[in-house]
């Protein structure tokens, strides 16, 4: 029996790779530290990769956060203002495309800079494990351009913000 398709399905899958992908890497970054400190204190000596691959790996963690929490509303939001405006549907609106405007163009910057970074990476190697340079600020590109475009979905399709986040209300 086919259930409907749910009409966020992509969004869905695209928490689950997400957390999929950010559990991998708390994991493999858990196991490298724990072998790390245990060769370390326990038999003198260590394996120089893991700060590295922990350090690539929490980075690649954090952006892949934050891309995911966009859609979801986890984003730290001060609605106290757009809470004000949400009985009056025309100011509302506007103030919504006002923010969405200002994600897009926060996205732009953050993917520019990013970008830059990505270029400059790419001449460079990591000390111990010789990973291009890039993949550090990869991420940071991937994520501003993944919130850029779900803020310019958002704004095309005129979705209203979601104040529904209750006591958390600023």
């Amino acid at each position: 029996m086919n259930s409907p398709a749910h009409p966020h399905e992509p969004l869905s899958r695209f928490a689950r790779v997400s957390q999929m992908l950010m559990a991998g890497s708390l994991g493999v970054m858990a196991v490298a530290v724990f072998i790390n400190v245990v060769l370390r204190y326990g038999f003198g000596s260590g394996v120089a990769a893991s700060e590295e691959l922990s350090r690539l790996l929490f980075v690649w963690m954090v952006f892949i956060g934050a891309a995911a929490a966009y859609p979801a509303g986890e984003h730290m939001a001060f609605t106290s203002l757009a809470g004000l405006l949400a009985k009056r549907p025309v100011a509302f609106g506007v103030l919504t495309a006002v923010i969405r405007l200002l994600v897009i163009a926060a996205s732009t910057m953050l993917a520019w800079g990013a970008w830059q970074q990505v270029v400059v990476g790419m001449g460079s190697r990591s000390v111990v494990m010789a990973y291009p340079a890039a993949l550090l600020p990869l991420p940071a590109f991937l994520c501003a351009v993944a919130i850029g475009v779900m803020a310019t979905i958002e704004l095309i399709q005129r979705k209203p913000l979601d104040l529904g986040h209750g006591a958390e209300v600023e």
